[in-house]
């Protein structure tokens, strides 16, 4: 095994200098951090890349008020639109950027290859723990106590989207939890419909349901990772939607497509158990279908339960390699608290704060004219601390989940099944750990 990947799985046990926005002596850099002293000897230039729409206008207010740390922004493709290549490329080849924005579920494929910044030793990062919400900050530390590998940025907390006004006219209750759930999908298709359209692709959806669950498809011991996406919560989940699919009671068009559209839009669909960007993808998907919409908490396997489940969010990470850490990190951390700019990132581009007090955004505040003026973003507020915070994910992630859609594909199709798929994705995923040298617990 590669000594460097054995540097990132493992504690170190030094300790390194010290970081300190003062100049008179600092704190002790915690045990496998990074050096993180403010530069000297003038201003500072960072790079930073993101795909965030508009993300542009956000850094302009930053640099505006600090002329002593400016931030040049490049934009490109969303991560496994190309960007995360890029990074491992630029890495490489020791021209990486100072920041990058890097998805939850690709975090830990940076880290086994060395390519990210441990800030555990940086104040302005350390100073801000309190302010985000608790499983959003494991997804960064990996629930380690002397590691921060990138500051939150937004998350997606889940809930349940639905056509209030078909739900009233069939007479059918707002399921609260998933045996209701499943009892109105025959509903539903009585009258017509399909209570939701199982994705049969983008796998972040069913991990959503999974983690809602208790599923935990990784772990790591500090040596070994351990994989695991058949374990008791995941099977029943996987059980639990294959019924569905065995039924006939949900439909399984392709998402993101004009004809996944079309179904919300013509009311084919009633429900979507979705994250809270879902709400942008509703109404610019579904626009004849404005005041017709409700978002209640997602449907629960213990009946008064109260867990959610998260799908998608990103963080702001420190490359390995940058010479100015600690301006880095000033920066990620302005990005992703100050009132002003988590307003832009949500007025620009619809990003959900991982802060605690996000949920206060004026914005969010509001009700929302296409959900018949529900004030929405309070019951995703409720969810995003509903989340539990001990879901992993693992270093190989854009592979699991292209083995895991494929057998999604079939199992919708009649080929297989949810849990046939799950399984040749275990297998697969064990096997790319293995090429690239991961140890793998047997």
């Amino acid at each position: 095994m590669r000594k460097k990947l054995l540097g990132v799985l493992m504690t170190s046990a030094l300790a390194l200098t010290a970081c300190s926005s003062s100049s008179d002596g600092g704190d002790e850099v915690a045990a496998g951090a990074s050096s993180c002293a403010p530069a000297s000897g003038g201003p500072v230039t960072l790079t930073f890349t993101s795909w965030i729409p508009k993300i542009e206008e956000v850094v302009k207010v930053w640099n505006d008020a600090h002329p002593e740390i400016q931030v040049k922004v490049q934009t490109g493709p969303n991560g496994n639109g190309g960007t995360y290549q890029n990074f491992f490329n630029q890495l490489k080849a020791g021209n990486a950027p100072d920041l990058g924005q890097i998805e939850y579920d690709a975090l830990p494929s940076f880290r086994v290859q060395d390519g990210l910044t441990n800030l555990a030793a940086c104040k302005p990062v350390t100073d801000a723990k309190d302010r985000f919400i608790d499983w959003t900050w494991n997804q960064v530390s990996f629930g380690e106590k002397d590691a921060v590998y990138g500051v939150p940025q937004d998350s997606g907390p889940m809930a349940l989207f639905y056509r209030k006004d078909l739900f009233e006219k069939a007479g059918i209750p707002v399921p609260a939890t998933w045996e209701e759930y499943a009892a109105a999908a025959v509903k539903v298709r009585a009258a017509g419909g399909y209570i939701t359209n199982f994705s049969q692709s983008d796998i972040n959806q069913f991990a959503g349901l999974a983690w809602q669950a208790g599923g935990r498809w990784f772990s790591n011991d500090g040596t070994k990772w351990t994989v695991n996406l058949q374990d008791e919560a995941t099977t029943k989940v996987a059980n639990y939607w294959q019924d569905l699919i065995a039924k006939k009671l949900v439909s399984a068009v392709p998402p993101w497509t004009t004809e996944w559209d079309s179904a919300y839009n013509k009311g084919q669909a009633w429900t979507w158990v979705s994250a809270v960007w879902g709400a942008n993808s509703i109404s610019s998907g579904a626009p004849d279908t404005s005041g017709k919409w409700a978002v209640a908490p997602m449907p629960q396997w213990t009946a008064g339960g109260t867990v959610a489940g998260n799908w998608g969010g990103s963080s702001t990470a420190v490359f390995k390699g940058s010479k100015h850490p600690y301006e880095a990190a000033q920066f990620a951390i302005w990005l992703n608290t100050s009132q002003e700019a988590l307003t832009l990132l949500n007025e620009k581009a619809n990003l959900y704060p991982a802060t605690k007090d996000g949920a206060t955004l004026p914005a969010l505040g509001k009700g929302v004219d296409f959900y018949g003026g529900q004030k929405i973003y309070d019951v995703f507020a409720a969810a995003a601390t509903q989340v539990t915070p001990d879901f992993t994910w693992g270093p190989t992630m854009t592979s699991t989940y292209a083995s895991a859609s494929d057998g999604f594909k079939a199992a919708v199709s009649g080929s297989g099944t949810l849990l046939d798929a799950l399984k040749k994705a275990q297998t697969t995923t064990i096997d790319n750990l293995k090429s690239q040298s991961i140890p793998v617990a047997e």
